[in-house]
């Protein structure tokens, strides 16, 4: 009986729909990004040693662009300004205004 051995086929899993899974758990459960009632939340559980990430998020026609700085090593949002103002609530409201937004938050 002849055995065969398939070496480097694993990459098949990539082109079904194992990539957007994938995709979903880095953007939902490392970077903490989930959409809801048209508003991003944020709940990072990334490693003490990233300094920051970005992510750019186009909704309709405006663009979010994201930075989290993890200054404090809490995973949690400890400021968040959009487009240079502190906004108290945790949560980033998504318009369709053909706007550019700048948004930094600490964690």
């Amino acid at each position: 009986m002849e055995v065969r051995t398939y070496y480097g086929r694993g990459g098949w899993s990539w082109y079904t729909g194992s990539a957007s899974w994938y995709y979903r758990c880095g953007l939902e459960y490392i970077l903490g990004m989930t959409i809801q009632d048209q508003q991003i939340t944020l709940t990072p559980c990334i490693p003490d040693e990233w300094e920051e990430y970005r992510i750019q998020y186009r909704y309709k026609s405006s663009i979010y662009n994201i930075h989290v700085a993890n200054t404090q090593k809490t995973n949690q949002v400890q400021e968040l300004k959009i487009n240079g103002e502190t906004i108290e609530e945790k949560k980033i409201k998504l318009q369709d205004d053909n706007m550019i937004y700048n948004i930094e938050i600490m964690i």
